[in-house]
């Protein structure tokens, strides 16, 4: 029987759910009492996330934790971070305490301009096509001035038009290059109106216009954050062993790409938490990274370290473009609370901060990596998960996490042990 609707858009949300459970589910009471659940009590924060997207039918729940203890450039932190992997936040959390001790994060603000592209289709010939491009490129500025006019009383606006030739990779592909100065705001919606007003003015007979939208590369959007101490700081049985042991994990992710995305997934891990805990666009920032990553043609390490003279030192450069104004950042009340635990940071200090916490959970897998192994960490705090999974009261749970402090956790281990906790209680 078909599933093919008409008209869903225009359904009630009660209707929408109703034919969902209808067609798609074996217990549909059950479904929808689970959907309905998960919204929220108050009508008017309810609609408030209804009105995000398209089709909503309910909420989606990640937790928000957060890492106290960071120190970057002597400021003090306490970071959301919203993400359901386990050891996260915790990792975080020892990482900012251990480097708080030792002069904490550095962080500098490399660039932060964006980039938009109007990309068309020419035939004729190029000596015209520049002088078309030279004549016209006043009034192309002209053409987005009451967009870009209160941008341009914060400071920002369009900083350059080029015309690009990429004749060479596509038969009679050229580009309008335009870069871009968003100040706290991502500006998405900022940078791809503008480009659709040049497009029109730019428009002729001969040019064709096939697009106009914002890239999400933007390598000139850069954050760095850095920490570093004498190796015989890092503490533990070995510093020197430890440090030249990190930095040969560093240096395989920097030649190794199935290793350097992992590695860059980890920091990620750290980045992508603060972003989404701030209304940020995680799918663009991570885009943006791994492009980075691979800006030289092959993919490699967003982090490196050194062990020079006896001082260890660890860091990364990436480019971030968020916002702490506009979107989602001004309507999403935990995203408004997340920026106010943050001390409401202008979109270069949000950009600091994500980039530490990036570094942060980086060392914190390297450390386990180069120590323990990352699972020894990892499965303590997934556990909890698989005791969830399993059904546990809260007393089988006490017993088992007091049975597994100090042992190695695997799934198969915790489910042993479960049903063996069951077979003597029965």
């Amino acid at each position: 029987m078909s599933k093919k609707i008409s008209g869903f858009s225009k359904f009630t949300k009660e209707e929408k759910i109703n034919w969902l459970a209808e067609n798609y589910f074996k217990n549909g009471s059950i479904t929808i009492a689970t959907i309905k659940q998960y919204w929220n009590d108050t009508t008017k924060l309810q609609q408030l996330h209804d009105d995000f997207i398209e089709n909503t039918i309910s909420n989606f729940y990640l937790p928000l934790g957060v890492a106290p203890n960071f120190l970057i450039n002597n400021e003090e932190y306490t970071i959301p971070m919203v993400t359901e992997e386990s050891s996260v936040v915790a990792a975080a959390s020892l990482v900012a305490k251990f480097w708080s001790t030792k002069g904490g994060f550095k962080t500098t603000v490399l660039g932060t301009t964006k980039i938009g592209q109007v990309h068309f289709i020419y035939a004729g010939e190029k000596d015209s096509l520049e002088t078309y491009f030279n004549n016209i490129k006043s009034k192309l500025y002209a053409a987005t001035a009451s967009i870009t006019k209160n941008m341009e009383k914060r400071g920002g606006g369009i900083l350059d038009i080029q015309l690009v030739d990429k004749t060479d990779a596509l038969e009679n592909y050229y580009q309008l290059h335009i870069t871009f100065e968003t100040k706290d705001s991502m500006g998405a919606n900022f940078i791809n109106s503008c480009l659709e007003a040049i497009a029109t003015q730019f428009r002729t007979d001969e040019i064709e216009i096939v697009m106009s939208i914002l890239s999400n590369y933007v390598p000139e959007c850069l954050v760095r954050a850095e920490v570093s101490c004498k190796i015989e700081d890092l503490g533990g049985e070995n510093p020197q062993k430890f440090a030249e042991k990190f930095y040969q994990a560093v240096k395989i992710a920097e030649v190794e790409p199935y290793r350097a995305v992992t590695h860059n997934k980890g920091i990620m891990n750290g980045i992508d938490a603060v972003v989404i805990a701030t209304g940020n666009d995680f799918r663009a920032v991570e885009a943006g990274a791994h492009a980075y990553a691979a800006r030289s043609g092959r993919y490699t390490s967003l982090s490196h370290c050194s062990i020079d003279n006896g001082i260890f030192k660890f860091w990364l450069v990436l480019p971030l473009a968020i916002g702490t104004v506009g979107g989602i950042t001004a309507l999403h009340p935990l995203a408004k609370l997340s920026l106010e635990m943050l001390q409401k940071p202008s979109a270069k200090d949000l950009m600091q901060i994500m980039a530490t916490a990036g570094l942060a959970q980086n060392f914190a897998a390297l450390r386990a990596l180069t120590t323990k192994g990352i699972q020894h960490g990892h499965m303590k705090m997934h556990l909890q998960n698989i005791l969830n999974q399993l059904g546990v009261t809260h007393l089988e749970k006490e017993e088992i996490t007091k049975y597994f402090d100090g042992k190695t956790v695997s799934h198969a281990a915790v489910v042993s042990k479960f049903n063996a906790l069951r077979e003597t209680l029965n």
